[in-house]
């Protein structure tokens, strides 16, 4: 669908690092002028400057670009105090506005402020998510629209640059649903075409309360960091109250843009979930190629690993399945390092005598099925040292015992000094052989 006449928008305040929420406000918004081959607008709303924090626009700037949402048009709402003083006058001019002498809330003194004359009516707000929602305006008497004449606040100067920016479509969250009557008195008092809006449910945490901040909500950047992929935080918030109808779940940012429309959006509240973000990343993880996992990979590694002189290209380039399949996103493998999931691959491992033993079996055994072991491995030539083939020789021999525990289990702890690891095949693999052979006699030692 083609309707080069769509304009939407981003509004958010520097106030501090936005969460999931917000930026969902943003991907509709995007993803409905895109679907239609219209314009998205970012607006920085800083006029609140008690509130504005240092470096706030910068990082809304930064997840957007992280994001990969593009704006075609960007503006700092601060920049038009001109014209809002302008639009302001001319209300107080039409007698749709007036100056009130009032006592300020912080017990001041008295201040000017600027009330809206409202005409007290119903106002019915055409929602293109809830259908038509009519609020009785009485109620909120003649509402404040500005503290002095260049300082209007929020539903005053959203709806000027609304305008001037030629917005057709409003998409934001539910919360601002009671602004909107408001706003649309004002658009009516100015004579002004009212834009459609589109209220979107609130985004809630796995306790089905409002996501935020508070309760351990992260910025967009801190998903950058901690490793997650554009692509995944993309595809999961698109997502919270939004499907296209079908089973699928996985999808690119173009297939989003084909599919989406505000018809599917639900009206209740949505849940957004660490888990279900966790296996959004696991399942756009797998579709990178093994260069960008192994990338990826090592710029995660701690530098206690990178420390080690078997820390090499090709021994990372080895480990990038065993990791992969164990990590969710990329900064895992720094916890995975913490733990001690890593360090064997590059250097030997204490051993513990009685965790080499196999349960219930005594030492003499035990040696014997890693004499064994080391027979066959020292046997094997340059060109069989590869996972198939070890675990084939390996098994073989492990085969024609009663059990495969008294082979397997020393094996591997030799190798990790693990009680759980990856099988010794892989190590083995991994670490070469001639670790491999050096392992197995320091285990032999310690049962000697």
């Amino acid at each position: 669908m083609e309707n080069k006449n769509v304009v939407t928008r981003f509004a958010p305040s520097p106030t501090g690092a936005a969460h999931a929420g917000s930026y969902r406000s943003a991907m509709f918004a995007w993803l409905y002028a895109r679907h239609n081959g219209g314009k998205f607008i970012l607006r920085i709303e800083d006029t609140d400057t008690a509130r504005n924090k240092e470096g706030s626009d910068t990082g809304i700037i930064e997840s957007l670009a992280w994001l990969g949402i593009n704006y075609d048009e960007i503006y700092y709402q601060s920049k038009n105090q001109a014209r809002h003083r302008e639009i302001l006058e001319s209300l107080i001019a039409g007698d749709k506005a007036y100056v009130s002498s009032e006592e300020a809330k912080d017990g001041s003194g008295i201040k000017d402020i600027i009330r809206f004359r409202n005409p007290g009516k119903p106002v019915t707000v055409h929602d293109l998510i809830r259908g038509e929602v009519t609020i009785d305006t009485t109620e909120l008497g003649d509402f404040v629209v500005a503290r002095t004449i260049d300082e209007p606040i929020f539903h005053l100067a959203n709806v000027i640059d609304d305008h001037d920016e030629g917005v057709t479509h409003v998409i934001r969250a539910e919360e601002h649903l009671a602004n909107t009557p408001r706003q649309i008195l004002i658009f009516e008092a100015l004579g002004w075409e009212i834009p459609t809006y589109a209220h979107l449910p609130l985004v809630l945490g796995p306790d089905k309360l409002k996501l935020s901040k508070r309760r351990g909500a992260l910025s967009m950047l801190t998903y950058r960091d901690e490793g997650y992929l554009p692509e995944a935080v993309f595809n999961c918030v698109a997502l919270v109250g939004w499907n296209p109808g079908t089973e699928q779940e996985i999808f690119t940012k173009e297939e989003l843009v084909r599919l989406f429309d505000l018809d599917r959006v639900q009206k209740g509240g949505a849940i957004f979930s660490i888990e279900k973000l966790n296996w959004f990343n696991k399942e756009h993880m797998k579709k990178l190629s093994y260069e960008a996992q192994e990338e990826a990979i090592t710029a995660y590694l701690p530098e206690n690993i990178r420390a080690y002189p078997a820390c090499t290209t090709e021994r990372i380039h080895m480990l990038v399945p065993i990791i992969m399949e164990r990590i969710d996103k990329f900064s895992d493998v720094r916890d995975m390092s913490e733990k001690g999931e890593l360090d064997f691959f590059f250097a030997p491992p204490h051993i513990d005598k009685e965790k080499l033993l196999f349960k219930g079996t005594e030492p003499a055994e035990n040696a014997k099925h890693l004499k064994e072991e080391q027979a066959i491995l020292f046997a094997c030539k340059p060109e069989d040292w590869d996972i198939g083939m070890l675990k084939e020789r390996i098994m073989g021999y492990a085969d024609t015992l009663p059990k495969r525990g008294p082979a397997l289990h020393p094996l591997r702890y030799a190798l990790s000094g693990r009680e759980q690891s990856p099988d010794p095949f892989t190590i083995a693999a991994i670490i070469g052989k001639e670790d491999t052979l050096a392992r197995i006699d320091a285990a032999l030692a310690l049962l000697r």
